[in-house]
């Protein structure tokens, strides 16, 4: 028997609303947000993404690991070059490095690395 359910993830950001705005578009979820903190989740509410505002925010660096990502999303998208115009329709940015070819690597707004993978 499980101990828990319904597991979150909270990403440390600059912004809480902001960043939960970019992912809320990116996955269609809606947004609720708070002073230095905001959720996001799907329609049926079944699952939730957090975003916790920090002071002095460090962003990833992304390969390198003088500051560690200590986390990523990945999400599945059906082609790599529609999802790519998309994302940084809404704030990504397209990283430098781009290590496969069933994915590609971006950073949101506040620059944590997310994945679009069609494998």
């Amino acid at each position: 028997m499980a101990i828990a359910k319904y597991p979150s993830f909270v990403l440390d950001c600059p912004d809480a609303a902001g960043l939960a705005q970019f992912y809320g578009e990116l996955l269609g979820w809606q947004v609720k947000s708070d002073e230095g903190w905001a959720d996001i989740r799907p329609e049926d509410g079944s699952n939730c993404i957090s975003f916790q505002q920090v002071k002095d925010f460090k962003a990833p660096t992304w390969p390198t690991q003088d500051v560690p990502q200590q986390l990523h999303l990945d999400v599945m998208v059906e082609d790599l070059d529609e999802g790519e115009a998309a994302v940084l329709k809404i704030g990504a940015t397209k990283a430098e490095h781009q290590p496969g070819t069933t994915f590609r690597v971006f950073l949101d707004p506040a620059g944590h690395p997310f994945c679009l993978c069609v494998d």
